[in-house]
C-alpha cells in the first residue's frame, strides 16, 4: 500500500517502522526537519517503567507498558540501534525525612496490581551492591526488569535508517493543513494515498478539540565523578524527580547522525537525564528558574558529587494528552489517529501503535 504518516515524532517513527516491516512505501510529513529534535520524543528520558508510572497512572498504561518492553527490542534493531534498550531494573528512593512518601508509592500499586506484590524492599546494603553510589541511602524499591529507550538515539538512527530505505519519502518542512481519509491536504492541494496515518500531537488540535499540552522539562548532565547504572527515581511531596543514565552516548561528533542531533558528548563522561515536571501549560519557552533550582537541589542531595557536574543541554517540551490522560485510537477506512500518549510516549508507543494497526489497516485488509 502507498501510506502517509503525517508527524514523525515518535509515533510516526515506531508506525514507519511496522508498516516497512509490511513492505508498504511511505511518504512521511512533518512541519520541522526530519531529525525530530523539536519534537516530544526527542527530549523524553525514554522510561520504560510500567510500575513506577502506576502510582499516577490507570492501569491500563501498566498493561500496555509491559507489552511495550516486549516490542522495544526488535524496532531498535530494524532503526539500528543495536544497544539502546537497558531493563537492569529501576531505583525507587526518598530522603529520610519523606520515607512516608516511599511507602504511599508502595502501597499505591499493591492496590492496583498483585504484580506489585513482588517488588523489593532493600536496604542500604542491598542498594549498594546494586548501585553502590547509592548506598548512603537508608533504604530503597528496586523494581526488576525496568530500563529505558535510549530516545535520542532513537530518533537520531530511525533518521538514518529512513533516509536509506528506497520506500520511504520524506517531506521535512510541510504544513499538513488538514487530513481526511485518504488523503492529505497542503494549502489548497491535496495528494492521495491507500491510507493516512495522524500521529501529529499538538499538531491534530484542529481534529481532536480536547487534546492539551503538557509542559516538561529535562537537563542532560555530563559528569566523570559518578557512576549511577539504572534509572532511579526520588519520591519528594511536590515533585518525582527521575535520573536516566545514558551509557553509550557518542563520542564522535563527526558521525553523520550526531551532526544535528546532540547526542555527541566528551569522551570518558557519563550522561545523565534529570527531570520531574509536569505543568499545565502549552509554553515551549526555555527552563523556568523555579525548576532549575527545585530539580539541580534535588540532584545535588542524591549525590553531593552531582555538584561538579555539567549542564550540557537543557530541553522543554510540551506532550500532548487529553482528559483521562489516556491514548486514543480512532480509526476509520483509509484513516487511523493515534494521540494522547502524555507522559508515557516511550512506555506506550508500541503496544498502542500495534493496537492502532490491528484494529485499522490490518484489520481491513482481513
Amino acid at each position: 500500500m502507498n501510506i502517509a504518516i503525517v508527524g514523525t515524532g515518535l509515533v510516526g517513527r515506531v508506525l514507519a517502522l511496522n508498516l516497512l516491516r509490511e513492505g508498504h512505501t511511505l511518504t512521511l510529513f512533518d512541519k520541522d526537519s526530519k531529525e525530530g529534535v523539536t519534537s516530544a520524543g526527542f527530549t523524553a528520558a525514554g522510561m520504560l517503567a510500567p510500575f513506577a508510572e502506576l502510582e499516577t497512572a490507570e492501569s491500563v498504561i501498566f498493561d500496555l507498558g509491559k507489552r511495550s518492553q516486549q516490542l522495544w527490542g526488535k524496532l531498535l534493531k530494524e532503526a539500528g540501534v543495536y544497544d539502546g534498550l537497558q531493563q537492569k531494573g529501576t531505583i525507587i528512593t526518598a530522603h529520610p525525612q519523606d520515607m512516608s512518601e516511599l511507602e504511599h508509592f508502595i502501597t499505591t500499586l499493591r492496590n492496583k496490581v498483585d504484580e506489585a506484590k513482588d517488588i523489593d524492599l532493600i536496604n542500604s546494603q542491598e542498594l549498594a551492591s546494586l548501585e553502590p553510589e547509592l548506598g548512603h541511602h537508608s533504604k530503597a524499591y528496586y523494581i526488576k526488569n525496568e530500563g529505558q529507550v535510549d530516545s535520542q538515539r532513537f530518533l537520531s538512527f530511525s533518521t538514518t535508517h529512513f533516509n536509506s530505505c528506497s520506500k520511504v519519502t520524506w517531506r521535512e518542512h510541510t504544513e499538513v493543513t488538514k487530513i481526511e481519509p485518504k488523503k492529505v491536504y497542503i494549502n489548497d492541494s491535496s495528494e492521495d494515498f491507500d491510507w493516512v496515518f495522524d500521529s501529529r500531537g499538538l499538531g491534530a488540535k484542529e481534529h481532536f478539540e480536547d487534546l492539551r499540552g503538557v509542559r516538561g522539562e529535562v537537563f542532560w548532565l555530563e559528569t566523570k565523578d559518578i557512576n549511577i547504572s539504572r534509572p532511579t527515581r526520588l519520591l519528594h511531596p511536590r515533585y518525582k524527580i527521575y535520573i536516566v543514565p545514558r551509557e553509550n552516548g557518542c563520542e564522535d561528533i563527526e558521525l553523520e547522525h550526531c551532526k544535528d542531533c546532540k547526542i555527541s558528548q566528551l569522551p570518558g563522561t557519563k550522561r545523565y537525564i534529570v527531570g520531574a515536571t509536569q505543568i499545565e501549560s502549552e509554553d515551549n519557552s526555555p527552563v523556568s528558574v523555579r525548576s532549575t533550582l527545585e530539580l539541580m537541589s534535588a540532584v545535588f542531595a542524591m549525590h553531593t558529587n552531582f555538584g561538579e557536574a555539567r549542564i550540557v543541554n537543557t530541553e522543554t517540551n510540551c506532550r500532548p494528552a487529553f482528559k483521562d490522560n489516556l491514548p486514543r485510537i480512532e480509526n476509520e477506512e483509509g484513516l487511523t489517529r493515534i494521540n494522547g500518549l502524555y507522559r508515557h510516549g516511550y512506555l506506550l508507543a508500541p503496544a498502542v501503535v500495534e493496537k492502532a494497526l490491528n484494529e485499522g489497516i490490518y484489520n481491513d485488509k482481513s
